[in-house]
């Protein structure tokens, strides 16, 4: 039950929460500073040029703020943005639709863009390219219907992703502006918890805010959902206010330990250690031996543990290294050892 609550809650965005949290202005965005600097600097630009933005990719892992960042640009901007993701455009029709509905100025926010289509994405080019006339074939053999797309002025594309290097090279260089987003410092994200605790009217000191900054994998999405299922605990099993022992033993119950892992993140450098004798293993092999989606594994849980030292990504495959085995109390070389957690 823990593992699932874990596995499937907490990286993913809570939408009611997400509104009350999301901030609306630079000024209020903790973090990222090079990021927003350069971003506030071009918008600044642009509008003494009386010019639309350049197109802007945002690139990093789930979590850290690129749609935020997205929504904080239009805001900035004085102007509408119109979510969609890639794997909901399965069409051309689908692109079609967007592209014609968009007033003037407007910003199209693409989430997941390395997920477009490669036939769809081709599409996009004479759109990015100052928005000029284009076609869209729609439709297939003798039903297939050319639709005439005549936007009235250029607007912005804002592309999201968590791996860029899926993206093929002709849309990468259409992006000017690509901006990567980092892991956050304990210290920006325990500013994100107290503000996020002030704004649920949740009483955290600072200790308490620390506890669940430090343990949230550098991720704001992650602290904000920490911060709840605290907030849970408090309520139910204390008096209501989050101290650092109340986090420590909320966190403790959720299975989370110091260092930010959770049990899927022990399961799987039990797995590479215990199951495949240290590594190197391939991606599929330790999916299946979790069981996880390979995609979940890249994208959720491999960042962290190779950025905190735990796992290394070779030619060959995932390698456990020694903090590894520290941390799950096994000697290197050691893999005959029986279930641990």
């Amino acid at each position: 039950m823990a593992e699932r609550m874990m596995a499937g809650g907490l990286d993913k965005p809570d939408a009611a929460l997400d509104v009350t949290l999301r901030p609306s202005l630079f000024s209020e965005f903790t973090g990222q500073a090079k990021v927003k600097e350069r971003l506030e600097i071009a918008i600044e630009a642009a509008q003494k040029r009386g010019e639309p933005l350049d197109h802007i990719l945002l690139n990093g892992p789930p979590g850290l703020g690129k749609t935020t960042l997205a929504n904080i640009i239009a805001k900035a901007m004085g102007t509408s943005l119109k979510n969609t993701s890639g794997p909901t455009i399965e069409k051309a029709g689908d692109l079609a639709g967007l592209l014609t509905n968009l007033e003037a100025g407007d910003i199209l926010f693409i989430d997941e863009i390395h997920r477009l289509q490669k036939t769809i994405e081709e599409y996009l080019y004479p759109a990015m390219e100052d928005f000029k006339r284009s076609g869209i074939r729609i439709d297939q053999g003798p039903n297939a219907r050319s639709v005439r797309l005549e936007p009235p002025a250029r607007q912005l594309l804002i592309g999201a992703t968590t791996r860029s290097g899926l993206l093929t090279a002709p849309l990468l260089t259409r992006f000017a502006v690509r901006e990567r987003l980092d892991y956050y410092e304990a210290a920006d994200l325990q500013q994100i918890v107290s503000r996020s605790a002030k704004l649920l009217s949740i009483e955290t000191d600072t200790a308490g805010a620390f506890e669940i900054a430090r343990r949230s994998r550098g991720t704001p999405r992650i602290a904000n959902n920490l911060l709840r299922r605290v907030r849970d605990y408090a309520q139910v099993r204390g008096d209501g206010r989050v101290d650092a022992a109340l986090a420590d033993r909320a966190l403790a119950m959720l299975e989370i330990d110091s260092d930010g892992l959770d049990e899927m993140d022990k399961r799987i450098l039990e797995a590479v250690i215990v199951k495949f004798g240290g590594g190197p293993v391939g991606v599929n092999s330790l999916a299946v031996a979790v069981g996880e989606e390979p995609d979940t594994l890249e994208e959720v849980y491999e960042p962290y543990l190779i950025m905190e030292g735990y796992l290394k990504r070779t030619a060959q495959g995932r390698v456990a290294t020694e903090l590894s085995y520290r941390k799950l109390g096994l000697k290197a070389g050691d893999s005959t050892q029986g279930r641990l957690l």
